[in-house]
């Protein structure tokens, strides 16, 4: 059993992640923002210790993480990631100097392992796959406040042989995802028997689904080979455009119709290339993708049949 850390243990990824480490048997406490919505941890909340603290106040993240002692931690909190924040300044204070705090203060505690969340978009633009090496040209204030947290946490891996690591996701889907998500508004319209708002056919997508990145997570701190700054992208390595997505959709539910192309507006990142190389990952740690698209898919529509409740509120996004 660890004792691990998380933060944005609330959001989608992160309410994964800590189902995963409460079923592994680990002691799980959340660093929480005032006024967190609880909605995705509410089912096991009675096993996990919750702590709110502010990312912007470094003074109490320290006595908070000096009380805790943690072996691990997971630094998922981020702004910026949806079409819908678009705050610049909320994006540099939760990601650039969050993510700078929640550093000074772990590296004066003491840990075995911290693992900071990056995202692709830190690649910006490319017409092709780009490895880790390659330096990237972050293009929107979310990608440049994500690449200069990654910068952070690779310089202070490096200045204090630090097991600090940082990894890239692409796009994942599954089970907590917000309900205004495409993957979300596909299932939901589709079980009514249309097709939701849908931008240009060819933007593309590298679709990781949710379990697959949670094994990430979980092998970078077990596993001995990660050396302080890496970083590791983690994605599929198969791109799907969003006409793929919504021909898995159409088969999948039996959508009649046809799709309306064009009929929502392009994100600024949206792109007709985005594919993840995630050779290092696997070469170095052994993690490799075990879902297609589909089959992510398809286990995203079961869960949501599984659980009424939640699928109420996915239905209630869209009416």
């Amino acid at each position: 059993m660890k004792r691990v850390v998380v933060t944005g243990g609330t959001g989608f990824v992160g309410a994964n992640l800590v189902r995963r480490l409460v079923a592994d048997g680990d002691e799980t406490h959340l660093l929480v923002r005032p006024g967190f919505d609880s909605w995705r941890i509410d089912s096991i909340r009675d096993q996990l210790r919750l702590h709110e603290v502010d990312l912007s106040d470094r003074p109490s993240l320290t006595a908070t993480l000096s009380a805790i002692g943690p072996s691990w931690i997971f630094h998922l909190a981020a702004h910026g990631a949806y079409s819908w924040q678009t705050d610049a300044e909320l994006m540099t204070e939760t990601n650039v100097v969050g993510t700078a705090n929640l550093l000074a203060a772990a590296l004066e505690v003491g840990f075995d392992a911290f693992v900071n969340t990056g995202s692709s978009s830190e690649y910006g633009p490319q017409d092709h796959a780009p490895a880790e090496v390659e330096p990237g040209e972050p293009d929107t204030p979310y990608a440049i406040t994500k690449a200069a947290a990654t910068a952070l946490c690779v310089k202070a891996a490096r200045a204090h042989a630090a097991r600090i690591c940082t990894l890239r996701l692409y796009s994942v889907y599954g089970p907590f995802e917000d309900p205004r998500r495409l993957l979300p508004s596909l299932i939901v319209h589709g079980s009514r028997g249309a097709f939701p708002p849908l931008v240009d056919a060819r933007t593309a997508r590298d679709f990781v689904y949710v379990d697959d990145a949670i094994r990430a997570y979980v092998t970078v701190v077990q596993h001995p080979a990660v050396q302080p700054g890496a970083i590791y992208n983690v994605g599929t390595g198969v791109q799907t455009t969003i006409r793929d997505a919504v021909e898995v959709a159409r088969r999948v539910l039996d959508i009649p119709g046809e799709p309306q192309w064009g009929s929502m507006p392009a994100r600024v990142w949206d792109t007709t290339t985005w594919i993840a190389d995630s050779r290092r990952i696997r070469d170095d740690l052994g993690w490799r993708p075990q879902h297609s698209f589909e089959d992510g898919f398809r286990e995203m529509v079961g869960w949501l049949n599984r659980h009424p409740d939640v699928r109420d509120r996915y239905e209630a996004a869209w009416r």
